[in-house]
């Protein structure tokens, strides 16, 4: 059961609420939880977004597409999309603006027309490596004040919550 000392009060409001809702069995300690992620990633991209990546003009899925494709040099378009959790469709409307900015380039596969492999080029390796510094300082901001251990018990906390709705 959710202990309310440690909770804000809009927290408690919101919960004292549900409480009074015609559902049975409700799980507050989901709710919660999945409220808390939803408001701290929206926060983290919203920071990011604005303080960091508006220098480049990019958007979060923009940066997680560059990022990866910093990270792994060579990614085919259904992967790209995949390790951004978004569809092909988005993948590939986002990869467009990234090729517009010469920050990557596409190629197809001889073998399997269907296969098209995306490459960071030089300008998107100059901007990553220009953005990362900051982007980096965001994500330590987010875990200011956890202990390591606490850090290592969240992320891999994280990493249950996001096994349980990976869809295969």
């Amino acid at each position: 059961m959710i202990q309310g000392s440690h909770l804000r009060q809009e927290e408690r409001d919101t919960l004292k609420k549900l409480k009074q809702m015609p559902i049975d069995s409700l799980n507050l300690e989901a709710i919660s939880i999945a409220t808390n992620l939803y408001r701290s990633a929206q926060r983290l991209r919203v920071k990011m977004e604005t303080e960091v990546l508006s220098s480049y003009k990019l958007s979060w899925t923009a940066f997680s597409i560059l990022y990866d494709l910093w990270v792994w040099g060579r990614l085919e378009t259904r992967r790209l999309a995949e390790l951004s959790g978004i569809s092909t469709a988005t993948a590939s409307n986002v990869i467009k603006t990234l090729e517009k900015k010469n920050f990557c380039s596409k190629s197809v596969d001889p073998r399997d027309r269907r296969l098209v492999f995306v490459t960071i080029t030089a300008e998107g390796k100059a901007a990553i490596e220009e953005l990362y510094p900051e982007f980096y300082k965001g994500e330590t901001k987010l875990i200011a004040g956890m202990t390591n251990e606490e850090q290592k018990t969240l992320a891999a906390l994280l990493r249950k919550a996001a096994d349980n709705l990976h869809t295969t």
